[in-house]
């Protein structure tokens, strides 16, 4: 089993992400998620750095393959673009990149006045948007006509030496049916095993599944659930609310009736490694293949320095997920 870190552009500024990929690097760590946001969840996380520049930057200073987690790539940004971006960050990395897409949040994609489509439009953009990004990493000039996007006379000419990998996430059945049905992977952050099987079954086979959680690392348990649930209790927002809610004051307004034991479990809290294997060993029974863990709050550089010496050791011994 493979185990990366994530870098949560929500919650940190670009400096701060850098040190945390070195430290994450030099802990052991095997990989990088890196999240694709306009806002953060809410104020109280405070960071949207643009995912792209910070690509470039982490390329010149971190060997760790980077996934995001994810990018969506139907309308804040046109696929085209994002075809192009994701050309030019696979070729910094040596090829160590990996395109996470998703049908995304009204929290990132309404912001330029475009209606906010349902889920079913939203899965079908996605469809059309990973097929046209493919056809631009052939390096052939692209003309296309579909139902959501116009594409004329477009070519890129920075590709990689092999096209990246699409992963695509999915949280409900129709979303994991279309990532089994046209990504190279699967991404989620749900402790659902039903959701991973699904994906097998349903065409995903063998292809890698990444799956991903939270942790923060403090003197306490008791310490460390303040500090997530102050920058993470949207966590417990039921439901497709964290699809339509529009703004981080909504979010804010939402997680009000949020309690701190809503969303514990959900986290690996304080400096006990067992609280921490034991979050990566759930997700490896479920059927991940690859499991990333962001930090929350201030204390990542701890975090790390507790992965490096219990932490990655114990995995490292434990039997893959998969014969």
């Amino acid at each position: 089993m493979k185990l990366g870190y994530t870098l949560s552009c929500e919650e940190y500024g670009p400096a701060e992400l850098i040190e945390q990929a070195k430290a994450a690097e030099r802990a052991g760590f095997e990989a990088l998620w890196i999240s694709d946001h306009f806002h953060p969840w809410s104020d109280a996380q405070g960071q949207s750095p643009m995912v792209w520049p910070m690509i470039g930057a982490l390329s010149q200073v971190c060997a760790l393959p980077i996934t995001t987690a994810v990018t969506c790539p139907i309308m804040r940004i046109h696929p085209v673009i994002i075809a192009q971006a994701a050309a030019t960050s696979a070729v910094l990395t040596g090829g160590k990149f990996v395109l996470g897409v998703g049908t995304g949040e009204a929290l990132n994609e309404h912001i330029l006045g475009d209606h906010w489509p349902s889920t079913d439009v939203r899965l079908a953009m996605l469809d059309e948007a990973v097929d046209l990004i493919r056809r631009l990493w052939t390096g052939e000039f692209v003309n296309h006509h579909g139902e959501y996007y116009v594409v004329e006379q477009a070519r890129i000419y920075t590709l990689p030496d092999q096209p990246p990998k699409i992963y695509v996430s999915g949280f409900g059945p129709k979303s994991v049916d279309v990532a089994a049905r046209i990504g190279d992977g699967y991404v989620s952050t749900k402790l659902e095993p039903q959701l991973v099987q699904r994906f097998r079954d349903h065409g995903g086979g063998a292809k890698p599944a990444q799956g991903g959680f939270k942790a923060c690392y403090a003197s306490s348990r008791e310490d460390a659930l303040r500090i997530a649930f102050d920058k993470w209790r949207k966590q417990g927002l039921p439901g497709e609310l964290s699809q339509v809610l529009p703004s981080p004051r909504h979010f804010e307004q939402g997680s009000t009736l949020v309690e701190p034991d809503m969303v514990a479990d959900q986290f690996a809290l304080g400096p006990d490694p067992a609280a921490h294997v034991a979050k990566i060993e759930q997700f490896a029974d479920a059927g991940y293949d690859e499991v990333y863990v962001a930090s929350i709050g201030p204390h990542h550089r701890e975090l790390c320095e507790l992965y490096a010496r219990e932490v990655v050791p114990r995995v490292r011994r434990r039997e893959p997920v998969r014969a």
